[in-house]
Order: C-alpha cells, then structure tokens, then sequence
C-alpha cells in the first residue's frame, strides 16, 4: 500500500468515527428534561462512557439541578469517562464480568424508582449486551460467559446472538422497559448492528422483542450450544419477552 493510499484510507476512518461520535451527533437529540419529575440517564455500550459524558454536560448547561439527576453508565473496560452526576463502571467486553452485572442492577433500580413524572433516557452503543448483565432464574455469571463464549466462537450472527442473550436476562429484550413503566422513556442508540434493528442493538432492554423463545431455542440448537440448565428458560412461557403492542411500551 503506497503512502498516498494509506492517507485516504486513514482520513475516511477519522471522518467515520467523526461522525459517530455522541460529541457530534447526540447533543441536539437529547430530549428536554422533565418538567417536574427525575432525569433517569442509562447509558450502557463502548460509547456508554461518551454519551453520558456528552448527555451529562447538555443538561448541566441547560441548568437542571444535580439533585434531580439520577442512573448509572457502563462501558467496556478502558472506556469509562469522568461523570458528573451518575456512576461509572467498567465491564466486560465481549464476554461479561462482574462489572456488568453491577451495572445491571444499578441500571434496573434506577428504572424501577422511576414515576410517571420522570424521564428515563437510555444511552446505548453496541457492546451494552455485554455491559448489562442480569442472569434471570438461577443462572449465574458462569453459565452466562459460558453460553456467551460458545456463541460468538459458533460462527452465530449477532441478531441470533442477541435473541438467546435476550431469554437469559432479566433486562434484556424489553424488560428494562418493562422496570421503568410507567415513566416517560426515551433510547437513543449508537448502532454497529448491521441493519441497525433496535430489537438487536444491545440486545433491545428498551425495545420489543418480536422473536419467541421457540425461535431462540432453535437458534441455540442450531450452533450446538450447550445449555444446561439454561435450557428450562427456553421452555418457559413465563420467561417469554414483552412484544409489540404490550403496554409498558405506550
């Protein structure tokens, strides 16, 4: 590659990550804040750390007092950012640690405390299905990295990734919504997810989830990965995601 190339080559990556950064492209998105209730910032992913940055700063100038500021961020390891308002925690990226179940439960008790006065604005980035992590049922951290590891070396696309993730969490496809009811919610995402589908994107914790546990079953089937006693969840209707036209999404 001659030096000519390379310089064509690096001025279109600069322009890329440019132009997706929250710096440029989240301030003039970012709703107005309540007019009486709480300001609930989640923001989860590898931008997670950027956009709460930026989101934290917009409505710092905007004035709003810090007392009613409220939520959590988590980003990949060596991605976190200076925070004003909200903690930050570090995560695993691509498979989860303890970080990311911390940032879960923060996360959803943030979500729950929300009312019907509150604003709860979620943040994410590709890398928030690894980010926030809240195994469902007895699993456990392990089954979860175990399941994770043996998806993304089968050769699993993200969106079959993301809906198996989805039947093992509890904040996942939806349920985070599901938490936040019956506040206001607003998501705004940074995609890396071909087709940018907001079901898929972090694994959807704010989005409907179309798919069934049967479809995620299959998938899970399909690439032979080993489910132990994750397996039961698939077979629940209990465990079944929230889907379009549920209420928590009005």
């Amino acid at each position: 590659m001659s030096s000519a190339q390379r310089a064509v080559l690096q001025a279109v990556f600069e322009a890329a990550v440019a132009a997706a950064h929250p710096a440029g492209c989240l301030p003039a998105r970012l709703p107005p804040p309540p007019e009486h209730g709480r300001l609930i910032l989640i923001a989860a992913g590898k931008a997670g750390g950027s956009m709460i940055e930026v989101a934290e700063a917009h409505y710092a100038a905007l004035g709003v007092d810090p007392a009613r500021i409220g939520g959590v961020a988590v980003a990949r390891h060596g991605y976190g950012r200076p925070t004003r308002f909200v903690p930050m925690i570090e995560a695993g990226h691509p498979v989860p640690d303890a970080g990311s179940v911390e940032g879960a439960r923060l996360a959803l008790e943030a979500a729950a405390s929300a009312t019907a006065d509150d604003l709860v604005l979620v943040l994410l980035s590709g890398g928030a299905s690894a980010n926030l992590v809240a195994p469902t049922g007895a699993l456990t951290l392990d089954d979860k990295r175990a399941i994770t590891r043996h998806l993304l070396r089968s050769g699993a696309a993200i969106d079959e990734i993301n809906t198996v993730r989805k039947r093992l969490s509890r904040i996942k496809g939806g349920r985070l919504a599901a938490a936040a009811f019956p506040a206001r919610l607003v998501t705004l995402a940074i995609s890396d997810v071909p087709g940018d589908d907001p079901a898929i994107i972090g694994s959807g914790p704010t989005v409907a989830d179309p798919a069934t546990n049967a479809d995620a079953l299959a998938i899970a089937d399909r690439h032979g990965t080993p489910l132990g006693a994750a397996r039961a969840l698939f077979l629940d209707p209990a465990n079944e995601t929230p889907k379009p036209g549920d209420p928590v999404f009005a």
